[in-house]
């Protein structure tokens, strides 16, 4: 997903409207639940242009429904201000003017209260607006928009990190409890026949665009690890000298090495005792391990390069994954906000946790066709120079996720929760 999520091609079959008032309900108060904890200050500082201030995501998802769905299909709506809609339009180039994306942090007005005004007088209209006869269409965005919010969720945690990760004091976001570190399991490989095979979404229930149309693919015989690649191995692979070897890494991704000064994931702290990391819940004990996350996919190539192995496509990631349970892995809900440790049998944490980078380029499926009009503006236009991720993490939201659900990344991005899961051929 780009920085600010794109809209998509709307899904066959909308919810219910008591379905989907309950989703809606649930999702707008996850947001601001999310936001509780934070100041205005930290609401509105913006910590890189590929991050927004809180505040922006509160009010760019509520922005959605206003200028989207209510606008359209609320007889007799009255916008709240309507010159905000300049201050809160993202991509969307068909439907107005936008204010420049690296200055989100300087928008000091309107202040915290102010967008939760703006988020109550929208939900008390989305909600009136469920409550009556709706059309499949009008259905369809609201369906969308509650999805739409929840990648904005992500976001708002993953920016806040960025945020206080500058900041000398180690801010605490929220505080988390301890979590007993343990040794790394044992990493082992699963192996898979392969063959030709249909993937992307299928079924009634929601998908992005992007996921679709299903079709068919031929997969070589493969192995895939089954956990990701933990902490206390990257500790060996920096000790090896790793970000110090040029013929690990694509030549871009050293070029970003040499001028970025990486040597290690992004938030490690550097220094001669126990490894830390900033978290959400401040300066923490680096756990050996947890998955390994915030390194770019770069790092991940030449890290699997360094393992003997290799990154997975996404194809043979959601081929492994197509009979997990998605509602089985490690998500914001958990209030951990950090990733866990492996435990069990075969494979796991294939969703939450981290995001894993594949080594897939994010790019059209055979037949894919972007929707007509402003819904059509995002995923197609952003298919180039991204890499495709799989699975979620432990800042994704539970009930989001799906086998066939595709994220996307330029290769140099680090401030996401994402890992890697090594593949090899057979």
């Amino acid at each position: 997903m780009p920085s600010s999520p794109a809209l998509y091609a709307l899904p066959p079959a909308p919810l219910d409207a008591h379905a989907l008032s309950s989703r809606c309900a649930q999702v707008r108060r996850q947001t601001q639940a999310l936001a509780e904890p934070l100041s205005d200050a930290d609401a509105t500082a913006q910590s890189m242009p590929d991050a927004s201030p809180a505040k922006w995501h509160l009010a760019h998802t509520t922005w959605f429904f206003e200028v989207l769905v209510l606008e359209r299909f609320a007889p007799g709506y009255r916008s709240f201000d309507p010159a905000w809609h300049r201050l809160f339009n993202s991509y969307y180039e068909t439907l107005g003017e936008r204010h420049p994306r690296p200055q989100r942090g300087l928008l000091t007005r309107p202040g915290l209260d102010e967008i939760r005004a703006y988020r109550r007088h929208v939900d008390t209209a989305l909600l009136r607006l469920l409550d009556g006869p709706l059309d499949d269409t009008a259905r369809a965005l609201i369906e969308l928009g509650c999805h739409h919010e929840q990648q904005h969720q992500e976001l708002l945690l993953t920016d806040l990190l960025h945020l206080f990760a500058q900041n000398p004091l180690h801010p605490v976001y929220r505080p988390a409890a301890p979590q007993p570190a343990g040794a790394p399991t044992p990493l082992d490989y699963q192996a898979f026949e392969g063959g030709l095979c249909e993937l992307g979404h299928a079924g009634r229930g929601f998908a992005f665009d992007c996921e679709g149309p299903r079709h068919r693919v031929f997969l070589q015989p493969f192995r895939l690890a089954t956990r990701p690649v933990c902490n206390q191995v990257w500790l060996d692979f920096i000790r090896d000298g790793g970000y110090r070897q040029p013929l690990l890494w694509l030549s871009a991704g050293w070029d970003a090495v040499r001028q970025q000064g990486w040597s290690r994931p992004e938030y490690w702290q550097p220094g001669d005792g126990a490894p830390q990391a900033m978290t959400l819940a401040g300066l923490q004990a680096l756990d050996p391990a947890a998955p390994v996350c915030h390194i770019s996919y770069y790092e991940a190539d030449a890290f699997a390069r360094w393992a003997g192995a290799r990154l997975p496509t996404e194809f043979e990631w959601e081929f492994a994954a197509r009979e997990q349970d998605p509602g089985t892995g490690h998500f914001s809900d958990s209030g951990l906000l950090q990733p866990r440790a492996a435990s069990g049998a075969g494979l796991r944490q294939l969703f939450g946790d981290v995001w894993e980078w594949t080594r897939s380029a994010f790019s059209a499926y055979p037949g894919f066709r972007p929707a007509a009009g402003a819904a059509g503006e995002y995923n197609g236009k952003f298919m180039s120079g991204a890499y495709v991720l799989r699975g979620g993490s432990c800042a994704s939201p539970a009930g989001h996720l799906r086998a066939s659900y595709r994220n996307f990344f330029h290769p140099q991005a680090r401030w996401q929760f994402a890992g890697l899961r090594l593949a090899q051929d057979l």
